[in-house]
């Protein structure tokens, strides 16, 4: 058994407009502390009975995520890196290009990193960057909150590849405020300029969790939320990067991921085929094929609650068969590759046909053999397909 680990860093250096994240703004001081409890959050759970489960796993993906772990002091980052290591053990030294099968992210914005910084993260294990990049265009990224303008994101991928780095991952977001087809274009263009191995493209996300979406449901003109494109633009940014992207050689194989051959995201993988995670630190969520569960998001409560002794954990609830059943339908159609209706019906004893048979009609989804996977043109409505697909709750024989 494969086991991936998720370190999250809850820290920024200011609060982008359309995060619905549980992020925050905090003293520098408090980042070393924060380390420090998720080394013991580490410890503790390596000894656990609970992870009895898991017992001989081999740990081979690790990834800090956020927030903007690349704030934190790479020797503070190396540290937890070793905790693992000592408490878990890793699939081979992360230290040794030889360790092939181990891939360890680390987030990153592009105005955080230098040259300097980019070494100890190679030194001490990292092998795999993830760049918050979001839009080439100045004026986007201003709206957005965001600290970073175009040439920082040009220098930082130049000073990962001299530092070492071949696997690097960027992001783009289709919809933020003020962007239009040109600039849309323009952005494709420069990542695929930069030809980072992975690339990540989101659709802008509208919802009361951040300040952009909870004024823009709200009719109000603040965080630019008026200068929003209509959805109908988003999906045709998408569109056209999908074409681009294609083109360009990288493999479409979820929803929102490409990779140049062989530069999946392993870790992400584990997500979307339900693979057991263990999450570490404020809001981190863990999976261990039967239960999942998480820590309370609260940086400083986490903290104290780690220091007092006390568990961390705030959530934990068993998956039910029911529950287990929908999340292989859903989770296993983000993937281009899709599901395998038969096996999934064999292994549940459900019977998914009639749910099917509409979508098949209106072209929402294709059957190849018992291979069931979204239709190429309708991924920017999968979330109206998986409604429609789960219902009130898939039949079971």
């Amino acid at each position: 058994m494969n086991l991936g680990a998720y370190i999250q860093v809850p820290f920024c250096q200011t609060k982008c407009t359309y995060c619905n994240f549980h992020t925050g703004v905090v003293a520098r001081d408090r980042y070393r502390p924060y380390a420090d409890a998720v080394c013991t959050e580490i410890s503790e759970l390596a000894s656990s009975a609970d992870l009895s489960a898991l017992r001989g796993g081999t740990m081979d993906t690790v990834y800090f995520g956020g927030g903007t772990p690349s704030l934190l002091e790479p020797a503070t980052l190396a540290i937890i890196l070793d905790s693992l290591h000592a408490n878990f053990g890793l699939a081979s030294h992360p230290a040794h290009e030889s360790a092939a099968e181990l891939e360890i992210t680390l987030e990153a914005d592009p105005e955080t990193i230098t040259l300097e910084k980019a070494h100890a993260w190679r030194a001490s294990g990292f092998n795999r960057i993830s760049l918050g990049v979001q839009s080439f265009d100045d004026r986007e990224l201003q709206a957005a909150g965001r600290m970073h303008r175009r040439a920082d994101i040009f220098a930082a991928a130049k000073v990962l590849r001299e530092a070492g780095f071949r696997n690097i991952s960027m992001d783009l977001i289709a919809g933020l405020a003020h962007q239009t087809r040109e600039s849309w274009d323009e952005s494709v263009a420069h990542i695929l300029d930069i030809r980072p191995e992975h690339i990540s493209i989101y659709m802008l996300e509208i919802d009361e969790g951040s300040h952009l979406g909870s004024e823009s449901l709200a009719g109000g003109s603040r965080y630019s939320a008026k200068a929003i494109p209509s959805d109908d633009a988003m999906a045709e940014f998408y569109d056209a990067a999908c074409m681009r992207l294609a083109a360009a050689g990288y493999e479409h194989y979820e929803i929102s991921n490409w990779g140049l051959p062989g530069f999946r995201s392993r870790h992400n993988l584990k997500y979307w085929r339900r693979d057991p995670y263990i999450g570490f630190g404020a809001g981190a969520h863990s999976f261990d094929g039967a239960r999942r569960w998480s820590n309370v998001h609260d940086s400083a409560k986490y903290v104290a609650s780690i220091e007092q002794g006390i568990s961390p954990r705030e959530r934990i609830e068993p998956v039910t068969t029911q529950e287990a059943l929908e999340e292989e339908l859903f989770l296993g159609l983000r993937q281009l590759e899709g599901i395998d209706v038969a096996h999934i019906e064999r292994k549940y004893g459900a019977n998914l046909h009639e749910r099917i048979a509409p979508l098949l009609r209106d072209g929402f989804v294709e059957l190849d053999g018992t291979q069931l996977r979204l239709a190429p043109d309708r991924l920017t409505v999968s979330n109206e397909v998986f409604v429609e697909l789960l219902g009130e709750g898939v039949e079971r024989a």
